[in-house]
C-alpha cells in the first residue's frame, strides 16, 4: 500500500520550521520563525496549543516531558510538556543556536551555534557542560550516537565531524559539504542522523545522495540515491526500527529507502515544491511529519507498512531470478519488453514511484507487451522460499562489507531504480464547495459571505446554531436559527435563505428555504431529496433556487417552493452561483493530470426565454491550482478565483472568453498570506476581499475587515506609459461590457455611465495616438484611430495635420471616410429604432420637409472650407494644451440638444432652428467638423450627383450623413468645430428672409439663402485657379476631387495670402450687414404704428431680433463652437 500524503496546512510564518513527535507519538510539536511552539494533536487540529518562546525559534526537541528550544536570544530554553511552563535556561551562546537534540535517554542535550561552538549540557544539572571546539564556521546540525559515545556534527566550513564526547576530541572529519559563511547561505542544512538502537551507521545527506559511514571504522559503506533526486538533500531521519531511511530535498522531494536492499520504496513530492527543513518519524507507526521553509506542516501515512519486509524479499528473489534469466536469454537484453519487465520488478515492490501501484500494471497492459511468465511466477509464488531469501540477503551483505565501493551491485541497483511509468498522474477531483464558505470541519465557520450578508455556523459543545446577518438591515433584521439537522451548505439573497443538509441513516438530504420576502404568513418550505441523493451545491437567483445533487442532477425550484425543470449535469458538480436570471454551474468534465483540475462551466439564463450561453466550455485555471470562488459581479458578470489568487471575468465582448483581471497574490506581503474574495464590482472597479495573515480563510471572530483591491489586466510592459494606457483602455472596455448586456436584455442603466466610459476610452486612444506620433509610429496611429469613433478621428486628423504629418493625416482621412460610410449605413437602417430609443420626437413630415434646406445649407457650409483653414491657423482657435475631453469642451452636449426646438413655439432664440431645420442643423455641424476630410465624397457619389441635378449652377458638394433624430454627432463634433464670431452668425441669420425660415417653403429658403450668401475666400480663389487645377490634373472628373486639390493648394499658400483672399471675400459682408440692420429698424418702426391684427404678424418677425446675451448664454454658444465678440 503506497504512502498517503495528507494536504499540508499552515503552521507558522514563512521561514525555517522544525518538527518532532512526543515520546508516545500522540502529539506533533513544531516551532517556527514567529517564535511560537505549537502542539498539534493531529494534522486536522484547528486549535493547536501555542507557546511563545521568543522572537524566533530555530529548533526544538522533546523527550521525557521536557521541551527544549533554540531561540533567537542566543539561549537554549527548557519548558515542561505539555503545559508549556518555562523551566529555565540550559545554556547560552554569543549568537544564535541553530540546532538542539536530545541524547538517547533524554539526560543530555547537544546544541550547535553560529559561534562555531558545540555544547553538551546535562538537563538536570546545567552546570555540567562540555564544549566541543574545532569547527571554523557556524554549526549546522548535530546527532547523538544511540550508545552515547559519539556526537556527529556538520558545519558551514564544509566538514562533517564525529566527536568523542568523553574526551571532547574529534575522532574523524570528512570534507563533504560546500563551504559558506552563514547558515542562511548554506545550500543544505545537512541534518545528519545515527541509525537507532545499534548506531551502526551514520547517515549524512551530501548533494543528491546520502552517504552512510560505518561506526568506528568510519568507512563509507555505500550511498543511497535515486534518479528522481534533482536537488540537494537537506535532512535525513531513520525509522524507529532502523531499517528505513527518509530524506527530504530542497525542492520538496521526500524519499524513503530500505537500507538493507538500498531500494527506494517511497517518493512523495511537496505540493508547492518548497524545501523540506523538518522531518520526524513517528516512534511507533509508519507516519512521517515534515515541515517546509514556508512554515507549512505536512504528514505522510502508511509509510513502509507491515508488508514492507515481504515486498523487499520478493524484490531480492525477483532480482536474482532476473539475473539468472539474463544468463539464458542474453540475446534479448536489448528487447523493449525486457526493459519494461525490469522496471515492473521495481514497481511491484515500490509503492512510491508515483504512489500508485496499480497504474504501473495498467500501463503495462496498455503497452501491449505481456509480462513474462517468470515475473508472474516469482512475484506471486516465491519459489525460492524463506531460507533461500535469508541466504541471498546474507550473501549480499557480505559482498557489501568486502567491496566498499559497491561495484557489484551498482548495475542491479541502477536497473531497479529506473521507473516503469513516468507519465502524467491523475489528479484527485476537487470536492464540491460553496463560494464564500470556510472548511466544513471547523467548529465556527462561515457558511456563506456574499454581497447580501453573512451566514455563520456554530457547532460546538455549547451551541449548534446558525446566525444570519445582512449588510443592509433594511432588507431584513438578523436571524438566529437552530441547526438541529446539521445544515452544511447555505446561500443568501435579497429574497430568501437557502439551507441544505446531508442525508443520514434516518433522514434524507433536505433543502430548506426561508422566504423572508414573501407577502404571506408562510415563509418556510422544505423538500426532501430521493433516497441516496445528497445535495452538494445550491444557489439562489431572482425568483428561483437551484440545487445540484450527487446523482448528477440539477433541480430548479421557484422561490416559493414549486418544483420546476430538472436536467442532468455532465459531471460531478464543484460549485454554483446565481444572479438575477443567470445560473453558473462548474463541474468536473473529466480527470485532470499532474495536479491540474479538469473543470467545465455552463451558463444558463432562466428568464422567459430560457437559453444556454456557455455549453460546458472548459474552465481555465492556473497550472496545479483548483477553484476557490465562483460567482457574479454586482452588475451580473460571471467571475471566479483559483487557488493561485488569479481572478478571471467573462469577457462578453470577446466571444464569452475568460480574462484574468487581478492577481491577489501580488498584494500579499508574505507567501503564506491570502486574500479571501467575497465580492466583485465593475462600477466602481473593486475587488472586495478579506486579508488572511498566514491562512487561506478568515476566522469568524473577531469579525474580519474587508479590503478593496484594484483590478489590473496582465498586459506587458505596464511600467511604461504605453503599457499603462493600453491596460487602462482595455480594462475600461471590458468593465463596461455589462452595459451592452443590460441594454440587450432590456434592463435599465444610467446612460451617463456609458457616455463617460466612451469619453474615457477615446481620451486614452488620443493620448496613445499622440505618443505614437512622437515615436514616429504612424502605422500604429492608424491602428489606434481604427478604434476611435468617427468624431474623434476628425480630431486625430487635425492633430496629425498640425504635427506636419501629412501622410498620416491622409491615411486618417481615408479611415474617417470608411467610418462615415459605415455609420451612414447603420443610421439609415436603424433610423426608426434610434428615434424610439433616444426619444427625440421627430416627425416624419418635418424630416422630409427639411431635406431641400438641408442640402442647400450643406452646400453653403462646404464652401466655407477655406475659412476653416484660416481659422485653424489662428492661435485663439484652441488654446495650447487644452484638453478636448475636458468638461468645458464637452459642455457642448447640452446646448447641442437644447437648440433643437419645435417650429410651433412662439418666441425662440435666434440661434435655435425650427422643426424643418432640425436635421439641417445637425448636417451643418457635421460638415463643419469634417472639412478636413477632403475625400469624404467618395462614399457619397449618389448624394453629390443628386445635389448637382438639383442645382446645376452651384458647385457640387458632399452630402452629409443621415443624422440621428436626437443625434449625438453635434455633441461630439463640437469638439472639433471651428469657432465663428457671434456677429458673423447674427448677420447670417439677419440676411435670411422671414419667409425663408418657415417650413411651408423650404425650396424657396434654399434659393434665397444661396443668393444672399457672399463668396468665401477659398471659393473666390478656387474660381480663379480652377483652370490651373484642371490643366494639371486632366483626369479629374468629379467636382469633389477639384475641391480637394484646391484645398490642398490653398493650404500651401502663406498666411498673408490666405488672409488677403479672406478679406477680399468679406468685403461685402459688412455692407450686407448694415443693410440688414437698416431693414430691421424699419420693420420695428412700422410695427409700433400698426393695430392689434398687425401685431400678430410682428410675432413672426421676432425671431429675427437680436436680444442681449448674458454670460451663461455666451458660454453655451462658446461650447457650441461660436466665437464670442
Amino acid at each position: 500500500m503506497p504512502a498517503t500524503q495528507k494536504p499540508m496546512r499552515y503552521g507558522h510564518t514563512e521561514g525555517h520550521t522544525d518538527v518532532c513527535f512526543d515520546d508516545s507519538g500522540s502529539c506533533i510539536v513544531t516551532c517556527g520563525s514567529d517564535g511560537d511552539v505549537r502542539i498539534w494533536e493531529d494534522l486536522d487540529d484547528d486549535d493547536p496549543k501555542s507557546i511563545n518562546v521568543g522572537e524566533k525559534a530555530y529548533s526544538c526537541a522533546l523527550k521525557n516531558g521536557k521541551l527544549v528550544t533554540a531561540v533567537s536570544n542566543n539561549t537554549i530554553q527548557v519548558y515542561t510538556f505539555p503545559e508549556g511552563i518555562p523551566d529555565g535556561i540550559l545554556t547560552r551562546f554569543t549568537t544564535n543556536a541553530n540546532h538542539v537534540v536530545f541524547n538517547g535517554d533524554g539526560a543530555k542535550i547537544g546544541a550547535g551555534s553560529s559561534d562555531f561552538l558545540i555544547k553538551v549540557v546535562d538537563v538536570m544539572d546545567c552546570s555540567q557542560q562540555k564544549t566541543l571546539q574545532g569547527h571554523d564556521a557556524p554549526v549546522l546540525s548535530l546527532s547523538f550516537d544511540p550508545k552515547d559515545v559519539f556526537l556527529a556534527s556538520a558545519s558551514c566550513d564544509g566538514s562533517v565531524k564525529v566527536w568523542q564526547i568523553s574526551d571532547q576530541v574529534c575522532a574523524i572529519s570528512w570534507p563533504l559539504l560546500q563551504k559558506c559563511n552563514d547558515v542562511i547561505n548554506a545550500k543544505s542544512i545537512c541534518r545528519l542522523a545515527w541509525q537507532p538502537k545499534s548506531g551502526k551507521l551514520l547517515a549524512v545527506p551530501v548533494e543528491k545522495s546520502v552517504k552512510l559511514y560505518r561506526r568506528e571504522t568510519w568507512n563509507n559503506q555505500f550511498d543511497l540515491s535515486d534518479n528522481f533526486i534533482s536537488q540537494a538533500l537537506n535532512i535525513v531521519t531513520w525509522s524507529p526500527c532502523g531499517q528505513y531511511l527518509a530524506a527530504g530535498s530542497i525542492n520538496g522531494l521526500i524519499i524513503v529507502w530500505n537500507v538493507e536492499t538500498k531500494d527506494c520504496i517511497e517518493r512523495v513530492r511537496h505540493e508547492k515544491g518548497y524545501a523540506i527543513c523538518g522531518l520526524a518519524w513517528h516512534p511507533t507507526c509508519g507516519r512521517i511529519a515534515y515541515t517546509d521553509a514556508e512554515g507549512n506542516l505536512g504528514l505522510l501515512e502508511n509509510v513502509c507498512d507491515s508488508s514492507g519486509k515481504t515486498s523487499s524479499s520478493k524484490v531480492v528473489s525477483s532480482r536474482v531470478e532476473k539475473d539468472y534469466s539474463e544468463l539464458f536469454d542474453g540475446d534479448d537484453t536489448s528487447n523493449a519488453g525486457d526493459f519494461l519487465n525490469e522496471n515492473a520488478v521495481e514497481t511491484s515492490f515500490s509503492k512510491g514511484i508515483l504512489n500508485h501501484e496499480e497504474v504501473a500494471d495498467d500501463a503495462m497492459l496498455a503497452s501491449g507487451l505481456p509480462r513474462q511468465q517468470s515475473f508472474l511466477l516469482y512475484k506471486d509464488e516465491s519459489p525460492i522460499g524463506v531460507p533461500g531469501l535469508k541466504t541471498v540477503a546474507s550473501f549480499l551483505e557480505d559482498v557489501e562489507e568486502d567491496d566498499q565501493a559497491g561495484t557489484v551491485h551498482e548495475l542491479p541497483l541502477r536497473t531497479s531504480q529506473r521507473p516503469f511509468y513516468d507519465g502524467p498522474m491523475p489528479t484527485p477531483r476537487q470536492k464540491p464547495f460553496q463560494s464564500g464558505s470556510t472548511p466544513l470541519h471547523l467548529t465556527h465557520r462561515f457558511m456563506v459571505w456574499n454581497s447580501t450578508g453573512i451566514i455563520r455556523c456554530y457547532s460546538d459543545e455549547q451551541d449548534n446554531a446558525i446566525d444570519v446577518e445582512f449588510h443592509d438591515t433594511s432588507i431584513h433584521h438578523a436571524i438566529h436559527l437552530p441547526n438541529t439537522l446539521n445544515y452544511s451548505v447555505a446561500d443568501l439573497s435579497h429574497e430568501a435563505i437557502l439551507l441544505a443538509c446531508e442525508s443520514t441513516d434516518d433522514l434524507a438530504s433536505r433543502l430548506h428555504c426561508l422566504h423572508f420576502s414573501s407577502w404571506d404568513s408562510s415563509k418556510e418550505w422544505m423538500v426532501d431529496m430521493p433516497e441516496n441523493e445528497d445535495i452538494e451545491a445550491l444557489c439562489l437567483g431572482q425568483g428561483w433556487a437551484a440545487a445540484a445533487t450527487g446523482a448528477l442532477l440539477l433541480r430548479l425550484f421557484t422561490i416559493g417552493g414549486v418544483q420546476k425543470e430538472i436536467f442532468s449535469l455532465p459531471g460531478p458538480v464543484v460549485s454554483m452561483a446565481g444572479h438575477g436570471e443567470q445560473l453558473l454551474i462548474v463541474y468536473h468534465r473529466g480527470t485532470g493530470f499532474d495536479g491540474d483540475q479538469c473543470l467545465g462551466v455552463q451558463l444558463l439564463e432562466l428568464g422567459k426565454k430560457k437559453k444556454q450561453i456557455l455549453h460546458g466550455d472548459p474552465l481555465p485555471l492556473t497550472r496545479k491550482s483548483y477553484l476557490v470562488w465562483v460567482g457574479f459581479s454586482a452588475e451580473g458578470t460571471p467571475c471566479y478565483v483559483d487557488s493561485e489568487g488569479i481572478v478571471r471575468m467573462l469577457n462578453r465582448g470577446l466571444g464569452n472568453t475568460w480574462t484574468p483581471i487581478c492577481n491577489t497574490r501580488e498584494h500579499c506581503k508574505g507567501q503564506s498570506d491570502h486574500y479571501w474574495v467575497v465580492g466583485i464590482h465593475e462600477n466602481p472597479q473593486q475587488l472586495r476581499c478579506i486579508p488572511c495573515k498566514g491562512a487561506q480563510f478568515p476566522p469568524t471572530l473577531p469579525r474580519p475587515a474587508v479590503a478593496i483591491l484594484p483590478f489590473k489586466l496582465p498586459y506587458c510592459q505596464t511600467a511604461t506609459e504605453k503599457g499603462q494606457m493600453e491596460e487602462q483602455f482595455w480594462r475600461s472596455v471590458m468593465f463596461h461590457n455589462y452595459l451592452d448586456y443590460l441594454a440587450k436584455n432590456g434592463y435599465e442603466y444610467e446612460k451617463s455611465t456609458k457616455s463617460q466610459a466612451i469619453k474615457e476610452q477615446q481620451s486614452l486612444l488620443m493620448k496613445m495616438l499622440a505618443l505614437s506620433c512622437k515615436l514616429q509610429r504612424e502605422f500604429r496611429c492608424v491602428e489606434l484611430a481604427d478604434l476611435m469613433t468617427q468624431n474623434v478621428v476628425n480630431f486625430a486628423i487635425k492633430y496629425a495635420s498640425r504635427s506636419r504629418r501629412l501622410i498620416l493625416a491622409q491615411r486618417l482621412g481615408e479611415l474617417a471616410v470608411k467610418k462615415a460610410a459605415e455609420l451612414a449605413i447603420t443610421q439609415v437602417e436603424g433610423e426608426e429604432d434610434f428615434r424610439n430609443k433616444l426619444g427625440a420626437g421627430y416627425s416624419d413630415s418635418a424630416t422630409e420637409g427639411s431635406q431641400p434646406w438641408c442640402q442647400t445649407q450643406v452646400e453653403k457650409d462646404a464652401e466655407d472650407s477655406g475659412e476653416t483653414d484660416d481659422v485653424e491657423e489662428k492661435p485663439e482657435t484652441q488654446k495650447p494644451g487644452q484638453n478636448p475631453f475636458s468638461k468645458s469642451a464637452n459642455s457642448s452636449d447640452v446646448p447641442a440638444i437644447k437648440s433643437v426646438t419645435s417650429s410651433n413655439q412662439g418666441r425662440v432664440n435666434p440661434f435655435k432652428v425650427t422643426a424643418n431645420s432640425k436635421e439641417s442643423a445637425v448636417s451643418v455641424n457635421l460638415v463643419r467638423s469634417t472639412n478636413i476630410l477632403d475625400n469624404m465624397d467618395k462614399s457619397y457619389k449618389k448624394s453629390a450627383a443628386l445635389s448637382r441635378a438639383t442645382n446645376s449652377e452651384k458647385s457640387p458638394v458632399i452630402k452629409p450623413l443621415v443624422p440621428k433624430p436626437k443625434s449625438k454627432q453635434p455633441s461630439a463634433v463640437s469638439y472639433f468645430q471651428k469657432k465663428t464670431s457671434q456677429s458673423d452668425k447674427t448677420e447670417e441669420m439677419k440676411e435670411e428672409n422671414p419667409k425663408n425660415s418657415s417650413s411651408e417653403a423650404p425650396s424657396l429658403c434654399s434659393q434665397n439663402t444661396e443668393n444672399q450668401r457672399p463668396k468665401t475666400g477659398f471659393q473666390m480663389w478656387l474660381e480663379e485657379n480652377r483652370s490651373d487645377i484642371l490643366s494639371d490634373n486632366p483626369d479629374f472628373s468629379d467636382e469633389a476631387d477639384i475641391i480637394k486639390e484646391g484645398m490642398i493648394r490653398f493650404r500651401v499658400l502663406s498666411a498673408e495670402e490666405r488672409e488677403a483672399w479672406t478679406t477680399k471675400a468679406k468685403g461685402g459682408t459688412s455692407v450686407n450687414g448694415t443693410e440688414a440692420k437698416k431693414r430691421k429698424h424699419v420693420v420695428e418702426e412700422s410695427h409700433e404704428a400698426e393695430n392689434q391684427k398687425e401685431k400678430a404678424k410682428e410675432n413672426l418677425n421676432l425671431p429675427k431680433k437680436q436680444k442681449p446675451l448674458d454670460l451663461s448664454t455666451n458660454q453655451k454658444l462658446s461650447a457650441f463652437a461660436f466665437k464670442l465678440e
